[in-house]
Order: C-alpha cells, then sequence, then structure tokens
C-alpha cells in the first residue's frame, strides 16, 4: 500500500471511530439519565410502599387505640356496677332474716309466752348467723384463748384468778367477725394478768 492510501484509511479509521465514539456517547449519556430515572422511579417506589405502611400502621394504631379506650370505658362501668350492685346477694340473702324479725315484732305485742318469744328470738339469730356463715362472716372464738392482737383488742387487763388464766382471754365485751378470714371487727376482751 502507498503511505497516502495508509493515511486516508487512518483517517477513515480515526472518522469512525470518532463517530463511534460520537455514537456511544449519547447512548451513554442516555444510559445514566436512564440510570439515575430508574433510581429516582425505584425511590418513588419505596417511597410510596413506605408511605403505604406508614398508612396501614396508623389505622392499625387508631384501631387499637379505639379498641383499648372502648375496654378501659367497659372495664370501668363493669367495676361501677360491682360496687353499686356488689353487696346484692348478701342483702338478699338477709331479707328472710327481716321477715322473721317483722314476724316476731308482730307476735310480741300480743304474747304472754316470754319463754316461746324468747325461743322465736333465738330461731331468728341462728338463721341470720347462718346466713353471715354463708356470706363467708365468722365469730372470732375468745373463750379461754390466748391473746392474740391479730384478732383480739384488749380494753381491759384484771388479775387472772388462776395460773392457767395469766394472758388468756377472761371475758369478751364485744363480738369480733372475719370475712372471708380477714378481721371485719376485733374482739374487744378482758385479758388475765
Amino acid at each position: 500500500m502507498d503511505p497516502k492510501e495508509k493515511e486516508k484509511m487512518a483517517e477513515e479509521l480515526n472518522v469512525e471511530e470518532t463517530k463511534d465514539t460520537a455514537e456511544e456517547q449519547p447512548q451513554d449519556d442516555q444510559a445514566e439519565e436512564a440510570a439515575p430515572l430508574t433510581h429516582e422511579e425505584q425511590l418513588e417506589k419505596e417511597l410510596e410502599d413506605a408511605q403505604a405502611v406508614i398508612e396501614e400502621q396508623k389505622d392499625k394504631y387508631l384501631r387499637l387505640s379505639a379498641e383499648f379506650d372502648n375496654y378501659r370505658k367497659r372495664t370501668m362501668k363493669e367495676k361501677a356496677e360491682l360496687i353499686l350492685n356488689g353487696g346484692e346477694k348478701s342483702i338478699s340473702s338477709i331479707l328472710p332474716v327481716i321477715d322473721d324479725f317483722e314476724r316476731a315484732i308482730k307476735t310480741m305485742e300480743t304474747a304472754k309466752d316470754v319463754k316461746a318469744v324468747k325461743e322465736g328470738v333465738e330461731l331468728i339469730y341462728n338463721k341470720f348467723m347462718a346466713v353471715m356463715a354463708q356470706n363467708g362472716v365468722k365469730v372470732i372464738e375468745t373463750k379461754d384463748q390466748p391473746l392474740d392482737t391479730d384478732y383480739h383488742e384488749a380494753i381491759a387487763v384484771i388479775p387472772a384468778p388462776s395460773e392457767e388464766q395469766k394472758g388468756k382471754i377472761l371475758d369478751c365485751v364485744q363480738t369480733g367477725y372475719t370475712l372471708n378470714d380477714k378481721v371485719i371487727r376485733h374482739a374487744k376482751v378482758v385479758v388475765g394478768e
């Protein structure tokens, strides 16, 4: 080949390479521009997904909050009803005893036999104590018991008649009661010293 032809071919090759490079550059630029768009689109999609998750969580939170408020209101209402009507069972069980007392009072107005009236009152008392026991109320035992400050309140101390009765309860001035093993009134007692 002739040196001129070589130069001409080299120039043509350079021109073609330049054209190829020029053609590739716009494609690369487009690819570079397309990549940020794809990235932006991806970010937008992620943002939309995140917003959807946020909305879903917000909805769950609002529902849960409303459910908790309803639960709180319902339990407060139930508690108030229990406080107001909690003694209903106990009171209902005492009503027959009250009826017996009313009948006894009417009978006492016309009764001439004191012994019969006394027996009637004792029966009513026993019935009342049975009702109390059904409701968990028990009498605190005091007779010949050692003083126990968890159940007894010593209101007087007197000399013990015998050595065995020292520190023991000699007399009960007021009966004490427990409700389901909880002291509701201490027994007021006299203790021997």
